[in-house]
């Protein structure tokens, strides 16, 4: 679908009608979405319940925005450490070492 994703509220009606007896094949034929898609979305969902080992939804979004943040800061430090190779490769235009007054 080229989308990003899908609404909580969307997944959870999915994850509803596979619980309560519809087939994963059936339900994502008639939605239009991967059945993987499904099949993913009920694996996360026994992860948050801490019925299989993972990282639940929120430990995950806590881990990209710290990895977000985390180039955020990369990227603030490679751009201090450019400035300050050009402020150490600039010389005193007339040539002298003192510093004016």
């Amino acid at each position: 679908m080229g989308r990003r994703g899908y609404p909580p509220e969307f997944r959870r009606r999915v994850l509803d009608l596979v619980a309560a007896g519809r087939k994963v094949v059936d339900l994502a034929r008639d939605l239009g979405i991967s059945d993987q898609t499904i099949y993913s979305w009920r694996r996360q969902e026994a992860i948050d319940r801490g019925l299989v080992p993972g990282l639940t939804s929120v430990e995950r979004a806590e881990l990209e925005a710290a990895k977000r943040r985390i180039r955020e800061l990369e990227a603030e430090l490679a751009i201090h450490r450019r400035a300050s190779e050009l402020l150490a490769e600039r010389s005193d235009p007339k040539g002298g070492s003192r510093p004016s007054r």
